[in-house]
């Protein structure tokens, strides 16, 4: 008797995979809130862990763009907290946006789309389609990158930290929600089955 197979990834609920998503940046706000960047930091890096444990759990798998995001957050949430320089947390932002807008023209460079692979089977587009919404997408990133730099070195921590929670994503949700014409344009239609025959045996 062969070994049972693994179990299947499953689709996450939205409603459950955005707070997950959002809800460590929501908790970063709240610890640079009470006790500083530095409080805020850990605890941004906790609820980062917890959440990409929580998302493994329920669909036995995590995403691209979690995964990237949590490994940058470590990374840098570790040097901000080690050395005490919370230029590492503040860079995070533009070094995360500037990466993923980078990857996505790389893959059209090289006629590998990425985005189908951040969308996971979520949307199913043409061809013409998913290149036209990965030019929006890498804008967007790298207009993010430019604009998380020119904020925090023109504002202090905390107007920032707001800044990071209540204007990054606000401004991420309504860029997504203005491609849905485009999606919805260049949706991939399904092919048409064969023909039944006609009559019966």
């Amino acid at each position: 008797m062969t070994e049972a197979a693994a179990a299947p990834p499953r689709k996450m609920n939205p409603w459950v995979k955005i707070p997950l998503e959002i809800g460590p940046l929501v908790l970063f706000f709240v610890g640079n809130s009470y006790g500083g960047i530095y409080f805020g930091t850990g605890v941004f890096m906790v609820a980062t862990v917890l959440a990409l444990g929580a998302m493994w759990v329920l669909a036995r798998r995590i995403a691209v763009m979690p995964l990237v995001s949590a490994l940058v957050v470590m990374v840098f949430g570790g040097l901000t907290l080690w050395l005490q320089d919370d230029h590492f947390i503040k860079l995070k932002p533009t070094l995360l946006n500037a990466v993923f807008g980078l990857a996505l023209f790389g893959g059209l460079a090289f006629r590998k789309p990425l985005l189908p692979y951040v969308f996971d089977g979520m949307v199913n587009l043409t061809d013409e389609g998913w290149h036209k919404l990965t030019v929006r997408w890498g804008l967007f990133f790298l207009l993010m990158a430019a604009l998380n730099e020119v904020v925090w070195r023109s504002v202090s921590t905390d107007t920032w930290v707001s800044f990071k929670t209540f204007g990054y994503l606000p401004l991420t949700f309504a860029f997504a929600m203005a491609q849905a014409p485009l999606m919805a344009r260049y949706e991939a239609k399904p092919e048409p089955g064969p023909p039944l025959a006609e009559g019966g045996a």
